[in-house]
Formats: structure tokens, sequence, C-alpha cells
């Protein structure tokens, strides 16, 4: 058994793709991404919570904060790889572990992190860490 915690947020960025794979996103467009970080817990912690929600929620917004309104081809974090949705779960989701591991999350005894970038009502990712 599994308990689990999301907070949702939202970033807005600007990106271009390299590859004929990525056609007209090969361009400089836009990206309004909602995004989930999902905490997982076989225990509950002391305070019989998964992790707090309002540290959960101010510890992904300290992650999101420097790249929200930026244009990604310009940020050095990634020069000479493609922003997609997958790889931009995979970097959020490593700043989770980072801050679960130095204690930003608390003392809560977390087994995984899931981060979910949704691009639309249609289409989403999702980057999963067990710890």
């Amino acid at each position: 058994m599994t308990y689990s915690l999301t907070v949702r947020d939202h970033m807005m960025i600007a990106h271009s793709l390299a590859g004929e794979a990525f056609g007209p996103a090969q361009r400089l467009h836009g990206a309004t991404y909602v995004v989930d970080a999902t905490f997982r817990a076989a225990e509950l912690g002391d305070d019989g919570v998964v992790v707090d929600i309002g540290r959960a929620s101010e510890v992904l917004r300290g992650i999101l904060s420097p790249v929200s309104y930026r244009n990604l081809d310009d940020e050095p974090e990634f020069a000479g790889v493609n922003t997609t949705t997958e790889r931009l779960c995979g970097v959020i989701a490593e700043k989770l572990v980072a801050a679960a591991r130095d204690g930003s999350l608390g003392d809560a005894p977390l087994t995984g992190i899931v981060v979910t970038l949704r691009e639309s009502h249609i289409a989403w990712a999702s980057f999963e860490v067990e710890l």
C-alpha cells in the first residue's frame, strides 16, 4: 500500500526543439505547463501526512520560478539539449529528490516522487523516481 499527496503549480516558458521530428516546434514557441508533483510514502510521518502541503508547494514554486517566463534556449542549464516535456519532468523531479534528501520537504519517509507536466488537456508526460 502507498499513500500519495500531490501539489500543483504551473510555469510558462518559451523554447525551440532541434530535429526534424519536431516539425513546427523547431521554431521558437511558448508553452504553459500545469505541473503536478506527487509524493509517495509507504507510511505516514509523525504528523500523519506524506509531506506538508505548504512545504511541498513552496519547494515546487522555488524550482519553477527560475525558469518561468524564460526562454529555455537561453538558460545555461539546458544548453545543448532539447527541453522536451519529458526532459523537463526529469529535471524537476531530480530537484525535488534533492529537496527531499536535504530535508527541505521535512522528514517524511518518502518512497517516490512523480512529476507530471500537462501541455494541454490531451497531452502530458511524467517522470517517476523511487527513493
